[in-house]
């Protein structure tokens, strides 16, 4: 059974940045399709970033497009979440999930929170000055 942990989460000024992790056990995340999802208090789950299996095909939500990039090391098994000029709407709990990836273009084809299968417990993001 993959388990999905994420990591690098934290208190950050606004304009600062945060690198988050997600790491697996039970499993490589090499095959996997990767999303990464945030939450704030009192809202719906967002997706925020989508990595097909490979690392070569990415999606971005329009509010993080420019300052958010995500990468993934597959010889680490690891995804990574890079924010930079944070903001303060960015705040929030954020998740990576995972789903075995079989699509030519799997972030075009999968879409919102529903169809992956794995996710972790989330790290926190706080943006405060």
């Amino acid at each position: 059974q993959l388990q999905l942990v994420e990591s690098g989460g934290g208190l950050v000024q606004p304009g600062g940045s945060l690198r988050l992790s997600c790491a697996a056990s039970g499993g490589t995340l090499a095959h996997y399709g990767i999303g990464w999802f945030r939450q704030a208090p009192g809202k719906e789950r967002e997706e925020v970033s989508c990595v097909n299996s490979d690392g070569y095909s990415t999606e971005y939500a329009k509010s993080v497009k420019g300052r958010f990039t995500i990468s993934r090391d597959n010889t680490r098994g690891t995804v990574f979440l890079q924010m930079n000029s944070l903001k303060p709407e960015d705040a929030g709990i954020y998740y990576c999930a995972a789903k075995w990836d079989t699509w030519p273009d799997f972030c075009a084809v999968v879409k919102g929170a529903e169809p992956y299968n794995y996710w972790g417990q989330g790290t926190q993001v706080t943006v405060s000055s």
